[in-house]
């Protein structure tokens, strides 16, 4: 999959010797709850003789990420949506004045599994330059780092039209009371529930156990006053979560 727009200037092949050899570098925070995927991204992308990536630090909440960021004043961070304490949008607003930065800006882009419409929207408002999923291949994140590196706005085809659709409207989005009751994580598990995942493959992909997506399902069923996954489904559907 590809999840990179063109770019204004084309970009050496980064997933081969070229890249690294090419003489780009960019310093790179990854920012991800989970363990496990930062290593692996680590291990896709951070070979910096060949991509001319390196990664300077890591963090899994939100905490952590301002003072890495701040500590390394990497190019580019790559930023999930969903982080204990807060969430990437208030990565963003703890570090404006790194992002205002006119000599030496540091640039958000963000990677997350979900591609739901108000997560793009509230991170991009936020100042992140660009939004990909996490099915994008280690090629395509690292061309996406290096244009936002370069200035760039980076986003997959369908999430480029829910940023154009939202900023070509005047209007606020109107608040939804019972979908700002549900937490990040319970949105996540929300909408993977209203596509028809079982709950074994919501654990798998959110990196969390089966029992806790159990109890994520009970906390939306019960803030959201609903008495099951059906009712939950059509629910997400009307407001189109999915």
């Amino acid at each position: 999959m590809s999840d990179a727009t063109e770019a204004n200037e084309p970009v050496e092949p980064t997933g081969s010797d070229e890249g690294g050899a090419s003489g780009r570098r960019v310093r790179v925070v990854l920012v991800d709850d989970h363990r496990m995927f930062r290593t692996g991204v680590q291990a896709e992308i951070g070979r910096t003789e060949i991509t001319g990536v390196e990664v300077v630090g890591e963090a899994a909440d939100v905490d952590q990420a301002v003072t890495v960021i701040n500590a390394t004043r990497p190019e580019v961070v790559l930023l999930d949506v969903h982080l204990p304490g807060g969430g990437g949008v208030e990565v963003l607003r703890r570090c404006s004045p790194l992002m205002a930065d006119a000599e030496s800006p540091v640039r958000f882009l963000a990677l997350s599994v979900s591609d739901a419409a108000e997560d793009v929207i509230g991170v991009i408002r936020g100042g992140a330059r660009g939004y990909v999923t996490k099915t994008i291949t280690g090629t395509d994140l690292v061309d996406s780092i290096f244009r936002v590196q370069d200035g760039d706005a980076v986003f997959s085809p369908r999430l480029a039209g829910f940023v154009l659709d939202a900023f070509a409207s005047t209007d606020a989005p109107p608040v939804d009371e019972d979908l700002d009751r549900l937490t990040q994580r319970e949105r996540e598990v929300l909408r993977l529930i209203a596509r028809g995942y079982a709950y074994k493959e919501i654990a798998k992909q959110l990196f969390i156990s089966v029992k806790t997506v159990e109890s994520h399902v009970s906390a939306v069923l019960r803030k959201l006053q609903l008495s099951n996954r059906h009712e939950l489904t059509r629910w997400a559907t009307a407001r189109r979560l999915v």
